[in-house]
């Protein structure tokens, strides 16, 4: 007897306010190290990776590293990692202006627990999720081993398998030295800082659920992440070996062996600055839209 197939994952339209623990640290992304990973693809999952979008000029710049515990969201609990290496240049069309060139930033590789919020996070907001087995793991000395394992395609192509290693592995630590404070991403303007992301209209993937529409439409959002009780720390990117065809450490064996890479971030090395923001909510709102999956934006 077949198995019943899966049923449809509902909507859960935007705007969504989560609850949880945020994990976070910082990188700074150079040109000539934006050329290399838009050469290697590395910013991108391999479904999105083969888009037409994958060919927008990656410039690099200050970006972030996020690990999300949701306690609470619209689609249930789930765990989520996210890269925003930095801008992304894109053509927009201004109606009866022409075409000018703009740049923001972009989510372009994020994995979560679950597929309810695989399947609403590509719908509402183009945001590229895949499936992804989380493990977190509490130390003796406080400190927290947080390990990502990306489903990977079977034989039929269907992306359904735990690998043996992890795509990314680290620990996070509090340092004991600096009380925590409240924060929030709001912010960031004060500081010139333009947090909005754009992001393009998604390839549809195979996914053993139905989590990997595709979409047709352009989306820009403004995420708001506020903490009444952050913490400064330190991150050990000596965590473990990446994993993946495609994976951003490559290795022969279990050393680095290409550019030098001595972890799973080419150049990122092994110590970290970064935060914890506890009892987090983030708000995700409803989406600006424009044009379609071929990029013809209009304002």
């Amino acid at each position: 007897m077949s198995a019943s197939p899966s049923p449809p994952i509902a909507l859960a339209p935007p705007p969504w306010t989560l609850k949880g623990t945020l994990y976070t640290f910082p990188i700074y992304v150079t040109p000539q190290e934006a050329l290399d990973l838009s050469e290697n693809q590395f910013i991108y999952a391999p479904l999105e990776a083969k888009s037409g979008r994958a060919e927008d000029k990656f410039l690099g710049g200050l970006a972030t590293v996020q690990i999300f515990r949701y306690s609470e969201s619209p689609a249930g609990p789930y765990d989520e990692l996210l890269i925003v290496p930095g801008k992304f240049e894109y053509d927009f069309e201004i109606e009866g202006q022409g075409t000018e060139k703009r740049t923001n930033l972009r989510v372009s590789r994020i994995y979560v627990s679950q597929e309810k919020t695989c399947w609403n996070g590509r719908k509402n907001w183009n945001i590229p999720k895949h499936l992804a087995h989380f493990k977190f793991q509490d130390l003796p000395n406080g400190a927290t081993k947080i390990s990502v394992y990306p489903l990977e395609p079977d034989t039929a192509g269907i992306e359904s398998r735990i690998p043996a290693l992890p795509f990314f592995s680290a620990t996070y630590k509090d340092t004991p030295y600096f009380p925590s404070f409240p924060s929030s991403t709001e912010t960031a303007s004060y500081f010139g800082l333009d947090l909005n992301l754009v992001q393009p209209p998604l390839p549809e993937g195979r996914g053993a659920l139905g989590e990997l529409p595709g979409t047709d439409q352009w989306c820009k959002l403004l995420p708001v992440i506020t903490s009444p009780k952050t913490s400064i720390g330190w991150w050990d990117m000596k965590g473990g070996d990446a994993n993946q065809e495609d994976s951003l450490l490559e290795r022969e064996g279990n050393e680095a062996t290409s550019a030098g890479f001595e972890n799973w971030w080419p150049g990122i090395g092994r110590w970290r600055f970064g935060m914890k923001m506890e009892d987090a909510t983030i708000l995700f709102g409803v989406p600006e839209t424009w044009g379609g999956r071929n990029g013809t934006q209009t304002e």
